[in-house]
């Protein structure tokens, strides 16, 4: 096991640094780095879970190169690549990736196939979610009829905030809301379809995008299980909430120990650790089909 790493100290001018991931400024690249920061309730805990930020990183190239046709912000993926200067650091390898800059689309594109979360919490008050009424009689981890597109606000802090696709509309135009919405769908029915084939219900994601020009680009992490609800399919029963491939464990055991949920955060023992690499590590074989090299 890797230890954790949680911050790299790059000779570089650090351009955004994240819950988990640090941006570098290479010039007319960004150098992006997947740590093995992790967050629950918007707060940072410690330790960092090892080798988490490997498999975001991971991850998110096999999904870009799955859907090579959309255009994606990789530059380069290959550490072997990289230039001199950023290959002197080996704490780097496997977990960065150099991007194109882009000017981001300040929306995050979300699709959803199950209720839940902050899905469920709209239904049960509303009846709809972002504006999209549904059926009655819908529970916890009920399929929707078909995926819908709930997008929300970018926040620095805190909770990003549901909105509806006219809200959106408003935000970036109503031509690019409309392209968004229609390609965040397609990706997710795709992307669905081949996880259920590994065993793997991909229960909602989000997606950010950019634009160079007037091109669309596919950027940042892409359907993780940090940026997606992974759910083994052959557990997943209507009216619970399924395990899940990601940080559940460190949420049950936040849960259960009276924090306020205000930081600091209490220290993450051994064992919850351990289990949650585990389940990250899952993910990574269960989609792929292959081990991680570490």
């Amino acid at each position: 096991m890797n230890a954790a790493v949680t911050q790299t100290s790059l000779p570089f001018p650090l351009a955004r640094r994240g819950k988990v991931r640090d941006v570098y400024d290479l010039g007319d690249t960004f150098l992006f780095v997947a740590t093995d920061r992790i967050s629950a309730f918007d707060v940072v805990l410690s330790p960092g879970i090892p080798d988490k930020g490997t498999v975001l990183n991971e991850i998110s190239i096999f999904w870009f190169r799955h859907f090579e046709h959309v255009a994606n912000h990789l530059v380069e993926a290959e550490f072997e690549r990289f230039p001199d200067a950023i290959r002197k650091h080996e704490e780097l390898r496997g977990r960065s990736v150099i991007v194109r800059k882009c000017d981001v689309v300040p929306v995050e594109c979300v699709a959803r196939g199950y209720l839940v979360g902050s899905g469920l919490k709209e239904y049960r008050a509303s009846g709809a979610v972002c504006g999209i009424r549904l059926p009655e009689g819908l529970t916890t981890a009920s399929k929707l009829p078909e995926p819908i597109f709930t997008p929300a606000t970018k926040e620095e802090t805190g909770h990003d905030i549901n909105i509806s696709f006219e809200r959106m509309s408003e935000i970036v135009g109503g031509a690019l809301a409309t392209k968004l919405r229609d390609l965040t769908l397609s990706l997710y029915a795709q992307a669905a379809d081949y996880a259920l084939s590994r065993g793997i219900i991909i229960a909602d994601t989000k997606f950010e995008f950019g634009l160079a020009g007037d091109e669309i680009v596919w950027i940042d992490e892409v359907l993780t299980p940090d940026s997606s609800r992974f759910w083994p399919a052959d557990e997943y029963v209507v009216g619970k909430n399924p395990p899940s491939y990601d940080k559940q464990f460190v949420r049950d055991w936040l849960e259960t120990i009276g924090w306020d949920k205000e930081p600091p955060a209490p220290e993450l023992p051994a064992d919850v650790v351990a289990k949650t690499r585990e389940k990250y590590l899952e993910a990574y074989r269960v989609l792929t089909g292959s081990e991680l090299a570490l």
